[in-house]
């Protein structure tokens, strides 16, 4: 083999073990920053204020790269500050240009990293979009998501809604995004659930309460929430709708890991088989029962393991496939009376 190219594997080694442990373990670090740009009223001079918020949103990433999360999380219209009405935001859209999504893409690529946020801008056939952005570790736009259901008043004042719900290929899973008012409209919800995502994104201007939980488990997918609502909580929940990690009143961001690697398995017919897994597996399957619910989460916690060959072993359905196959008995029943 050329030196050269010895010297280059070698260099190149670490990274691609790194993805690879990201890709074979499942467990990824997430973060979610629901810090809310100042406002800056109708100021003429927009292009230092374009540089005031680069500086602002530099240092809130700054609190969560020490744990070196996979995945950062910024809210809805992170880059548009408040209080601009429409004639104004129009002005700001033109002179911010692309160079607040130009910074997260660096810091994307120095922290090696995936980035999202929420922010407002014109699509290539010129319609004002609420949009979603998911940058990725090499700095690259990964995914662009337009808002499918914006308010009356969004709508009024000239967004144009979205049609697509896609779901984004990422070195570790799916992804999926969802904002804001679009919570509460269960024909998107479906339509993510039917693409199985592994972690469904949400920045957002309102918190949505016991939905966030709802689209968790209706998609099957960890869900992560970056709220601009000033005393509102950011929050990390489990494919069972529970949450795992929160910012609090001392702090606007939170960080957690994620395992990937766990699916949801109801206890009908399973009970047993559960019960043989924990016997053969040990620590390295850890089952988290919320109680009143029937289906619990089975997570893998051995990197050399994946959860879909363990289940596959002891022969039991995740949750999905068990309610998809009592809808086909129960269809056959009708059929045949």
């Amino acid at each position: 083999m050329p030196k050269f190219m010895s010297l280059t594997i070698r260099l190149m080694l670490p990274l691609l073990l790194a993805g690879f442990h990201v890709a074979a373990s499942g467990k990824i670090v997430v973060s979610t920053i629901g810090a809310v740009i100042p406002g800056y009223g109708e100021r003429k001079d927009m292009d230092n204020v374009v540089k005031e918020i680069i500086r602002f949103w530099d240092g809130q990433i700054q609190q969560v790269l020490p744990d070196h999360p996979d995945l950062i999380l910024l809210p809805e219209f992170f880059d548009i500050p408040a209080g601009y009405n429409t004639r104004v935001q129009e002005e700001f859209i033109k002179i911010r240009g692309n160079r607040v999504i130009d910074f997260i893409s660096e810091k994307a690529k120095q922290n090696n990293c995936y980035i999202a946020f929420g922010t407002l801008q014109y699509d290539e056939n010129g319609a004002l979009r609420n949009s979603a952005i998911l940058v990725d570790r090499k700095g690259r736009q990964a995914g662009t998501y337009h808002k499918n259901f914006p308010t009356i008043g969004e709508i009024e004042s000239g967004v144009v809604a979205g049609t697509e719900s896609p779901v984004f290929e990422c070195d570790f899973g799916k992804v999926g995004m969802a904002i804001c008012f679009d919570l509460n409209f269960e024909e998107l919800r479906n339509r993510f659930a039917e693409q199985k995502p592994d972690i469904m994104l949400f920045p957002s201007m309102y918190h949505g309460g016991h939905m966030q939980s709802n689209w968790a488990y209706a998609c099957r997918s960890f869900f992560v929430g970056a709220i601009s609502g000033r005393g509102t909580l950011s929050q990390v929940r489990d494919p069972l709708g529970e949450i795992i990690a929160s910012s609090s009143n001392y702090n606007n961001y939170a960080t957690t890991t994620v395992n990937l690697n766990s699916r949801l398995v109801h206890l009908g017919y399973n009970e047993g088989k559960l019960k043989a897994i924990k016997s053969k597996y040990g620590n390295r399957i850890t089952i988290k029962d919320p109680g009143n619910l029937g289906p619990v989460l089975v997570i893998c916690t051995d990197d050399n393991l994946r959860i879909d060959q363990i289940l596959k072993e002891f022969e039991i359905e995740n949750m999905h496939d068990y309610y998809n196959r009592s809808r086909a008995v129960r269809a056959g029943q009708l059929k045949n009376q």
